[in-house]
């Protein structure tokens, strides 16, 4: 079974991926509890952190039910990233991840998250001075190349592994295709492959069904899948994959009163954390996913992702009680 560092974790542990506005400790907490077996924060810029910058910091929050959880932080300025882990050292996290992957083009812009793929050598040197700085084990996410032309995941993950990080999360996609067409999992299966490697190989993009987690396990040999978007307003997709695995068929989905009972959780959790207004905005993008498959339920969706009050969106939840309480979800 796979370790990181010392953390021993179970037979194909399921991660739930560093996602920004989504992985905050309340959607963390929720897919714990739904049989994610490792959780990372929102990335964290590091030039935001040295800068005491106050979103930076928030993200630092980190409980006890979480763990092991891993602090995610992204940045390409060597000074900047090793202060950076000394703040987050002061967290307490079980991991520190770093962010090469992220496609986005004001964090590329600045050679950061998937924008360190043009200049191996300064992803490599960064790696090796920040697994220097502490105590606590280093991971990495990343892609398989900037563009089609430049893969060459199989090399860049022996010489991160040569440089002493303790774990690789591989999204199938290059920078270029951003998050279009279907993730390639080929490449990362070189990666495992490898007769060097010697460090869990998770996988990531795709992962969207129960059967496709199986083919990651069983097609793919990897050790692991982080899983993103498949887990946004659906924190039981976790709990579902393990049922599959044990037993072969899926898993009943959750029923209406548990739906509004986690949306109930998750916005009042998100107030508390992060105050009312904050917390209405940020908990939106989940409600799609929270109640999907309902047939004329726009109303109601509308409802709650234009409200600006939580007072309002509490009272859409138990109009949605009221009006589909006894609704049947159908497994996909």
């Amino acid at each position: 079974m796979p370790k990181i560092g010392d953390i021993q974790l179970p037979d194909f542990p399921l991660l739930l991926a560093p996602m920004e506005d989504v992985s905050d400790p309340p959607f963390r907490a929720l897919c714990k509890e739904q049989g994610a077996d490792v959780v990372y924060t929102e990335f964290i810029s590091s030039e935001g952190l040295i800068r005491d910058a106050a979103k930076s910091v928030m993200k630092l929050d980190i409980y006890e039910r979480e763990r092991p959880v891993g602090i995610q932080i992204f940045g390409a300025e060597l000074d900047s990233m090793l202060q950076s882990i000394d703040i987050v050292e002061k967290s307490n996290p079980d991991i520190i991840d770093i962010n090469f992957g992220c496609p986005v083009k004001k964090v590329v812009s600045k050679n950061a998250g998937a924008g360190i793929l043009k200049d191996i050598p300064l992803m490599i040197k960064l790696t090796e001075e920040m697994v220097k700085r502490t105590h606590l084990p280093i991971t990495v996410k990343t892609r398989l190349g900037w563009d089609s032309d430049s893969i060459k995941i199989v090399e860049v993950a022996e010489r991160l592994q040569d440089v002493g990080i303790k774990a690789i999360s591989i999204h199938g996609r290059t920078r270029v295709q951003m998050y279009k067409g279907s993730a390639d999992w080929g490449p990362i299966a070189a990666v495992k492959n490898n007769p060097r490697m010697h460090i869990p190989i998770f996988g990531n993009g795709d992962v969207d069904t129960p059967e496709m987690a199986m083919k990651m396990r069983d097609e793919y040999g990897l050790d692991g899948a982080m899983i993103g978007r498949a887990s946004i307003g659906y924190p039981w997709f976790f709990n579902e994959v393990k049922h599959y695995f044990k037993t072969g068929t899926h898993k009943d989905p959750p029923t209406m009163e548990e739906r509004v009972s986690a949306a109930r959780r998750h916005l009042q959790m998100a107030i508390d954390w992060k105050g009312e207004k904050l917390g209405v905005f940020e908990t939106r993008r989940h409600y799609t996913n929270y109640f999907k498959g309902i047939p004329n339920f726009k109303e109601y969706r509308m409802k709650m992702v234009t409200s600006d009050e939580a007072e309002d969106v509490f009272a859409a939840f138990d109009e949605v009680m009221e009006m589909f309480g006894d609704y049947q979800f159908t497994t996909v």
